[in-house]
């Protein structure tokens, strides 16, 4: 009798622990974005982030305690595009600009879940490296606001065109191998 209750025991114990043990990820689990900070240093130019207008863009890799930074939106969609970066990525985070005080300093805590982002592209504003802008909102009636001021076309994360944020026919031919020992190369 005594066994049985023990062996009970521990086929609950294993039920209870096996039912919480599957490889989806947890929405939970999914990191806060980061506020800016005059540390934050852009992954492609390595220039100080907060010296830059427009959006701003982090991405929280797994196993990295530091965002990685950009000094644009348009870089941070690069980076999820580019098939030389790491895949491990917990979380992308764009600045809303529906909340930014204003171009020139876009806010250091107004983050958005880039992948649920509504984006401007085409319009007259230019990023942070004086290149064309997917300017990023969480609502879309700010984004309608922005493009009729600014003009352009509202698109969702996955409709934004590989070749607005790569650039041009480049980013329609498939990737060259990069020479050994060499950082890959980023088009601003």
């Amino acid at each position: 009798m005594r066994a049985r209750a023990i062996l009970g025991a521990i086929g609950l114990a294993l039920a209870l622990l096996g039912g919480g043990c599957d490889d989806a990820p947890d929405a939970a689990a999914t990191p806060p974005p980061r506020a800016l900070t005059a540390a934050a240093t852009g992954h492609y130019c390595n220039m100080n982030v907060l010296e830059h207008a427009g959006p701003k863009g982090q991405i929280l890799l797994r196993g990295r305690a530091e965002p990685v930074w950009f000094t644009s939106s348009r870089d941070t969609l690069a980076f999820t595009m580019l098939p030389e970066e790491p895949k491990d990525v917990l979380a992308v985070y764009v600045s809303d600009m529906g909340r930014a005080p204003d171009w020139e300093r876009p806010g250091a805590e107004n983050w958005v879940d880039a992948r649920k982002a509504f984006y401007v592209i085409g319009s007259d504003r230019r990023g942070g490296m004086g290149t064309e802008e997917a300017v990023p909102f969480e609502e879309r009636a700010a984004a309608e606001r922005f493009a009729a001021e600014n003009g352009g076309r509202i698109v969702a994360f996955g409709e934004v065109p590989r070749d607005y944020v790569l650039g041009g026919a480049a980013a329609d031919a498939p990737p060259l191998p990069a020479p050994a020992g060499s950082a890959p190369a980023h088009r601003h």
